[in-house]
């Protein structure tokens, strides 16, 4: 949510252009900190990935409109990333959906507690008191 939120600061157009330079460079630092969260859900390989890293890791460039301009593809690259992001985790929670792991019923639990017991009961039992 926080990222869709970010994204629109850069992409709406009813939001207003940041004014100051830092505030360009708080709206870039934001955007560069959702990219890297998104990157650890999206594989290495992933070109939307690497594209929103490169325009990451590139410099604010100087001027009012180049800086503004990288602000827009650096929020649109974020918005890409994050769809990735999206559909890989549903595809993946799909996949864990088909593999389920067997949890056994809590009687078999209970009696694996009450053998156990009753095993501990005996070998105490058996030693001999001094």
């Amino acid at each position: 949510m926080a990222t869709a939120e970010t994204v629109a600061l850069g992409l709406d157009e009813e939001s207003p252009l940041p004014e100051t330079a830092a505030d360009v460079e708080d709206l870039a630092r934001r955007l560069r900190g959702h990219i890297h969260r998104l990157g650890v859900t999206v594989p290495k390989e992933t070109p939307v990935l690497r594209h929103a890293q490169q325009l990451g890791s590139a410099g604010l460039p100087d001027g009012y409109v180049p800086s503004r301009v990288y602000l827009v593809q650096l929020a649109k690259a974020t918005q890409e990333l994050a769809a990735t992001a999206e559909t890989r985790g549903s595809d993946r929670a799909k996949q864990q959906g088909e593999r389920r792991r067997w949890t056994p019923r809590i009687n078999v639990l209970r009696g694996a507690v009450f053998a156990l017991a009753l095993a501990c009961l005996v070998l105490t039992a058996s030693v001999p008191q001094a």
